[in-house]
């Protein structure tokens, strides 16, 4: 009884590694736990299943022997009227198998996506930055879609398979122990010599699939790259080695094809040689009566049954083995825990707020370069209704001020004071809520513009998005489009300008009314007109708010009230006005 096939074997397969064993899985028993009747259900529809197979062998036998017999109890409509209960009631195990067990497999992965999303999302900056996206969502998708397989089909099957076998050599044993004596000869002799040309198959299969890698990387690589190809006139080029690419895989291939070929003829061959052994003896001892026809028809049914089972078992453990090697990645995720964390008891702001911000002696390193000091010994302080620019060239701390005023990151000694409760004592969500950000390149999500801008504050009805949006000067373009707010901006916004963008995330911030507002140079991509509105709106949204602005444009740093000249991670002139 081979395991079912999935659609989604080719793509996940060979793709991840295995795990050291199997015993990892039972990390997933608590998650099973969660759902007892539906564990409970599926366990009886794999065990009623599996008698089921069996059942059929002793059917099978009484209908050999007594369906041809007009003197039997049952004869010939009972003995087919038995067979058919049977295979119903198999069948309706397996319905109940395949549907109870792919719930529960479905359920529990669904449980683990949304969990490891969750935990992700309490993580530190850092980690995003340390771990690539592709790597995230492999855990989120190859990963759980390999542990889905395995739940849903390689286990259900392998605890079926192990009571086929257990059952059948039962009723092997009972049937003929001789012939079964003879079985467990013959089967090494079938079995050695496909597993071992099983492993050059497999070696093939391997070397095909990195070809085939080989060719989606260069496809990758040459559609990313399209203008440069264009550019200097290298389509000819490209296409030559595109056809070496494709060729290799071709061969390799073909390598492949040949030798599943002659596994298919060898594994035909040695089988049915095995199977002529049994036929002859079996044929042998009923000619001379020590054997019904019934009998060796159930013997050669519950044979065939405990070697399909048995053949099946080698390649569900391949699966639980790469299923392995994604839960324990999965639970990687899941034992991270945040660097970022409080000494004690969160404090709380002050109520009102009063608006004023400090930096104290602050010294800052990012983790990936730990010996450059980005900040060093940063002090000043603002205050509420003040606008503060902060200048300088580039890579001299001023995103960082933001990211520390954020808490992406903690500096490596001194002290932010957000009115006088330090950053770190804070819990960010309490004080990230207080903040507004509108960054240099800001971040679209793929819905509607009404939803992109809601995301300032998910509470705020319809009326107060347009508000928000007419204020940033937002309206003028989105109430153009067919379908107004309602409108997809398309993936990450890709279709809008530069200073449409950043027209949204000012709506954005606008929506979200915070007490601190930092905005990363966020007139720069627009052109005159806009930067004019724009400017108006920043000046309504900045009244009354501790603002502070990383600035290039000489128009942004004469908004300001005062001027932080940064060099080289010191701020090296505290200035009224440049």
């Amino acid at each position: 009884m081979l395991r079912e096939p999935s659609y989604l074997d080719e793509n996940v397969q060979e793709e991840r590694p295995k795990g050291k064993s199997p015993q990892v899985l039972r990390e997933i028993i608590p998650y099973l736990k969660k759902y007892p009747k539906i564990l409970l259900l599926s366990f009886l529809s794999v065990v009623i299943a599996s008698l089921t197979v069996l059942g059929v062998g002793a059917g099978l036998r009484y209908f050999v022997d007594y369906g041809f017999s007009e003197n039997a109890f049952f004869g010939l409509i009972g003995s087919v009227t038995v067979l058919f209960c049977i295979v119903t009631i198999m069948a309706l195990a397996s319905y109940g198998r395949l549907y109870w067990v792919a719930q529960l497999s479905e359920r529990v992965i669904a449980d683990l996506r949304k969990e490891i999303f969750s935990h992700l999302l309490k993580q530190d900056i850092a980690f995003f930055e340390s771990t690539s996206l592709g790597d995230i969502q492999s855990r989120l998708t190859t990963d759980t879609t390999l542990l889905q397989i395995v739940l849903g089909t390689s286990i259900p099957i392998a605890l079926r398979n192990i009571m086929i076998i257990l059952g059948g050599i039962t009723m092997l044993i009972i049937t003929s122990p001789v012939m079964t004596s003879i079985i467990l000869f013959v089967i090494p002799l079938v079995l050695i010599p496909i597993l071992i040309y099983g492993r050059k198959v497999k070696e093939y299969s391997r070397l095909a699939q990195e070809k085939t890698a080989d060719v989606s990387s260069f496809l990758d690589e040459t559609f990313s790259a399209i203008r440069t190809v264009f550019a200097f006139c290298r389509e000819p080029y490209m296409t030559k080695l595109f056809s070496t690419e494709v060729e290799k895989t071709y061969a390799v291939s073909l390598k492949r094809v040949e030798a599943r070929a002659r596994l298919t003829a060898l594994v035909m061959i040695l089988v049915f040689g095995g199977i002529s052994v049994m036929l002859w003896y079996g044929g042998h001892n009923v000619i001379q009566g020590h054997m019904t026809p019934g009998q060796l028809s159930a013997f050669l049914f519950y044979a065939a049954a405990v070697g399909g089972a048995a053949g099946s078992l080698s390649e569900i453990h391949g699966d639980i083995l790469r299923a392995a090697g994604g839960v324990e990645r999965i639970f990687q995720f899941l034992a991270l825990k945040p660097t970022l964390v409080l000494a004690g008891p969160p404090q709380t702001l002050p109520a009102p707020l009063k608006g004023h911000l400090q930096f104290l002696n602050v010294g800052f390193a990012y983790p990936t370069r730990p010996h450059h000091m980005v900040l060093k010994e940063a002090s000043f302080e603002v205050f509420k209704g003040e606008t503060v620019a902060l200048v300088g060239p580039s890579g001299v701390g001023k995103t960082t001020i933001f990211n520390l005023i954020m808490r992406f990151y903690d500096p490596l000694h001194g002290q932010i004071f957000i009115d006088g409760v330090p950053l770190n004592d804070l819990d960010p969500h309490s004080f990230r809520t207080v903040i507004g950000l509108v960054p240099q390149d800001p971040v679209l999500f793929t819905t509607n513009f009404m939803e992109n801008i809601r995301f300032g504050n998910l509470d705020a009805t319809d009326a107060e998005v347009k508000a928000a949006a007419d204020a940033a000067y937002a309206s003028e373009f989105i109430e153009t489009l067919p379908s107004g707010f309602q409108t997809p901006v398309g993936e990450k916004g890709v279709a809008l300008s530069g200073g449409q963008r950043q027209r949204l995330a000012i709506a954005r911030a606008i929506l979200k009314n915070p007490a601190f507002l930092l905005l990363d140079e966020a007139t720069s991509a627009l052109d005159t007109e806009s930067e004019e509105k724009v400017r108006l709106a920043l000046e309504t949204l900045k009244h009354n708010r501790t603002t502070l602005i990383i600035a290039h444009r000489k128009s942004t740093i004469d908004q300001a009230d005062r001027v932080l000249v940064f060099d080289k991670g010191t701020i090296k002139e505290l200035a009224s006005s440049i």
